[in-house]
């Protein structure tokens, strides 16, 4: 059975597992909706023009899992939600491959919706998760750790 949040390597779980997880929860029954986001890589940049070739991810796995939780334990708390689950994958991805999967149930969508995408938000923001792309531009091939990047 899955945990409700946490770092996984690539290929150690997937969104089925997760929305299964969900469902066996013994208060799904009080739920109306599950959202569900999927982060996957982008085939170039945020700034564009670069193609992204692949991308690495590592975390600081402890302080990750721990961020993670209290995410999910924080926002599970809200009026009308069921569950809360943030699944980080690290490892080496191409582009299309599947990063993080946020799933929420709840009683109704209105609910969902906003406590999903606040969970996105929320991990992007306070997980020590760190991110090296490998990129092709015009002056040939490069890799850089993204916030080395964006400090130069």
């Amino acid at each position: 059975m899955v945990n409700r949040a946490g770092i996984h390597e690539k290929g150690s779980i997937n969104v089925n597992d997760v929305i299964e997880t969900i469902k066996r929860r013994e208060d799904f029954s009080k739920a109306g909706a599950i959202g569900l986001f999927i982060g996957v890589v982008r085939g170039e940049t945020s700034e564009g023009g670069e193609k992204v070739e692949k991308l690495v991810l590592e975390a600081y796995e402890e302080k990750a899992n721990e961020v993670l939780c209290n995410i999910c334990d924080d926002l599970t708390y809200r009026p009308g939600i069921v569950d809360v689950q943030i699944h980080h994958l690290t490892g080496e991805f191409k582009v299309g491959d599947d990063l993080v999967y946020v799933a929420v149930a709840g009683n109704h969508r209105t609910q969902v919706f906003s406590v999903l995408q606040e969970a996105v938000e929320r991990y992007k923001n306070e997980t020590p998760i760190f991110k090296k792309e490998h990129i092709i531009n015009e002056k040939g091939q490069s890799e850089y750790w993204v916030s080395e990047k964006n400090l130069s």
